[in-house]
């Protein structure tokens, strides 16, 4: 492992005004955004999607510092024969990659996921890296419901979490820590931050256990919000102040950045919480975006499959993109959105 490497790409991802498009949907995912808009999800439809976004010239050179792939997505080329990887570094972005193989049940906890994709892994990476990919995901799933989430779930979660990251750097590739509380729930901004806790708390303490390097990661959790079934939606200053005030209690300074996911905010709701944290300042790592739905919303809905509605779709991208680097710089005013529609 060389850790000044991996520390360089792990700053490259959270470089000032840029973020991260996720787009690593797995095939089922996509299949259901597909049918929202009335496209048949194809390995060709896939693909032509997401070339659309890499290029997507604007976005990807000023807006985004790397884009997680899906392993389908990694070995595609476009329709002319160039490499999807290619065009990300082409626009001045790192390949990433999912590697995670889902979340299945876990035994003894009714209600309760755990993550799988750690056989072979030490396999894979190598692989991935040979075909340029910089940084890896890993997605832990964690549900608030009655009786849930179980020490059981969150330990096992944090265990399996660590273990990835130490394998990935040591194949030299960044892992993206992603220890995912949902907001699926009826509960309160406090059981969130009370979960959230915890979930961060085991997950750097197995870290540690597993002598992952803290300076070659980037860390993407979830925001402290209620959940989407209870009854109001916090103002955004209280969710920047409790968001932060976790943040501060549970992760090291050495960690260069944390790259928020979305976690089903709409998409202005992600990027006025993320602004709202910066233009607090004062920070010990730079803080971003790792967005999926937020960033992808609103040009698949613009793009809906043909062919004459590209252009459309790909200023739809770059604004949210721009939206969403602004916030990264504590910069955004709602009236940007206002003049956009």
């Amino acid at each position: 492992m060389n850790l000044a490497e991996l520390n360089a790409v792990a700053e490259a991802m959270v470089a000032p005004g840029r973020g991260i498009l996720a787009a690593d949907e797995s095939s089922g995912t996509i299949r259901k955004r597909f049918e929202a808009i009335g496209v048949e999800a194809s390995e060709d439809t896939r693909r032509d999607y997401r070339e659309l976004l890499l290029r997507t010239g604007e976005a990807m050179s000023k807006y985004i510092s790397g884009v997680i792939l899906y392993d389908e997505t990694i070995w595609q080329k476009a329709k002319d024969g160039t490499p999807l990887v290619a065009l990300i570094k082409q626009a001045g972005a790192l390949p990433g990659i999912k590697v995670d193989e889902g979340a299945k049940p876990l035994p003894g906890c009714p209600g309760e996921l755990i993550t799988m994709g750690l056989d072979r892994l030490a396999e894979r990476l190598p692989k991935y890296y040979d075909h340029g990919a910089r940084f890896a995901k890993w997605r832990a799933v964690i549900d608030i419901g009655e009786g849930i989430p179980s020490d059981t779930a969150i330990r096992t979660n944090a265990h399996a979490l660590a273990r990835y990251a130490a394998l990935c750097q040591a194949a030299r590739i960044v892992p993206i820590v992603e220890p995912e509380v949902l907001m699926d729930g009826g509960h309160d901004m406090a059981r969130c931050y009370e979960v959230t806790q915890f979930a961060l708390k085991q997950t750097f303490h197995e870290l540690y256990l597993q002598r992952v390097a803290l300076e070659g990661i980037v860390l993407k959790p979830n925001m402290v919000v209620a959940g989407k079934k209870f009854s109001t939606r916090a103002p955004v200053a209280q969710v920047a102040e409790m968001t932060l005030r976790l943040l501060k209690a549970c992760v090291p300074a050495a960690v260069p950045g944390i790259a928020f996911l979305s976690g089903g905010q709409s998409d202005e709701e992600a990027t006025a919480h993320l602004d709202a944290m910066n233009r607090c300042g004062g920070l010990p790592w730079k803080l971003t975006f790792s967005y999926g739905r937020a960033l992808q919303a609103a040009p698949q809905q613009a793009w809906r499959g043909r062919s004459e509605n590209v252009a459309t779709a790909q200023r739809a991208f770059a604004h949210r993109a721009r939206m969403n680097s602004l916030a990264a710089l504590g910069q955004w005013k709602m009236d940007l959105e206002k003049k956009a529609a």
